[in-house]
């Protein structure tokens, strides 16, 4: 799949700011045997002083900038043509067991990126409860292939949680929309991250994009309006991540644009940083993921 994206950040404050230092995440990556980025811009106003780019631990995009000059108000931009390819999803009867995926990530040296152990503890926003591990632990019996049940945990978060948007906020925590049984994709992911990680699994965060028009046919997915989250489950060396969209209930594939991977919101989140000002502030975000058709090879001659 082709895909032009374009996502607004906007900020309106009601006082004028002296100067603000931002780190932005909304610059995506080439991700191997998932995505590559044909093209991307970003446009900020006002004019940034100061701007670096570069990538963080995840290899995700970041750019760093201030804005020193006065302003009620802050636009951040971007626009992307990225290609999607997602390998067939592999049988998840034939993974490996759950008890030899806790084994091996708890014995893994290796602290690279994409290593199993940077998935494995609490961080900032997921701390491990109880609550959550003892009711995630029913879909994780030692001898059970770990993609199953994973994809059981998933379609229990999707049948037992209500999608409603504004009732939680980037700050609430996992066991909050658990006892509410409800929430947006960031608490869905969160919840199911925390019950990973209970039962000794690694599990990431995923911030990223689906597309805006649905194939012919196909309901619109949840999320699609905005930034969405969704989790990468380790099932092991030779498989590594795979990812699952509790949200939806469906693997993460070809509708799936990735961001920024991290143990949580907070290592993601798509601006970061101090403001100088007193007063309240707005924000708006905008987001629009476009298929775009590929030109049509000519026709052999007759």
């Amino acid at each position: 799949m082709l895909y032009d994206i374009r996502q607004t950040t906007s900020y309106s404050y009601a006082g004028v700011v002296r100067a603000t230092k931002q780190v932005v995440r909304m610059s995506p990556v080439d991700r191997q045997g998932h995505q590559h980025v044909i093209a991307h811009v970003l446009d900020v106003t006002p004019k940034p002083s100061e701007l670096e780019r570069g990538r963080d631990f995840f290899g995700n995009g970041i750019a760093w900038m201030v804005v020193d000059a006065a302003h009620d108000r802050l636009d951040i931009s971007t626009r992307s043509r990225i290609e999607v390819s997602v390998a067939p999803l592999p049988e998840a009867e034939t993974t490996p067991t759950v008890a030899s995926i806790r084994l091996d990530a708890m014995a893994s040296q290796d602290l690279g990126p994409a290593s199993p152990v940077h998935g494995l503890y609490a961080s900032r926003s997921i701390p491990l409860e109880l609550t959550i591990t003892e009711w995630a632990a029913t879909s994780f019996p030692d001898e059970r292939p770990v993609l199953a049940a994973a994809l059981e945990l998933m379609h229990r978060i999707h049948d037992d949680f209500a999608y409603q948007p504004g009732t939680t906020t980037v700050t609430t925590l996992p066991v909050e929309a658990f006892d509410a049984r409800s929430g947006v994709c960031q608490d869905f992911a969160h919840v199911m991250i925390a019950g990973l990680r209970g039962v000794g699994l690694p599990a990431r965060y995923v911030s990223g994009y689906l597309r805006t028009i649905p194939p012919e046919g196909q309901p619109r997915l949840a999320g699609a309006d905005a930034t969405h989250a969704w989790v990468e489950v380790w099932c092991g060396a030779r498989i590594g991540w795979i990812g699952l969209d509790p949200t939806n209930a469906i693997p993460a594939g070809e509708d799936h644009v990735i961001l920024a991977i991290g143990r949580d919101y907070a290592d993601v989140s798509p601006v970061d940083g101090v403001v100088v000002s007193s007063g309240n502030q707005i924000l708006a975000v905008g987001v629009d993921v476009i298929p775009v058709e590929r030109p049509q090879a000519d026709a052999p001659a007759s």
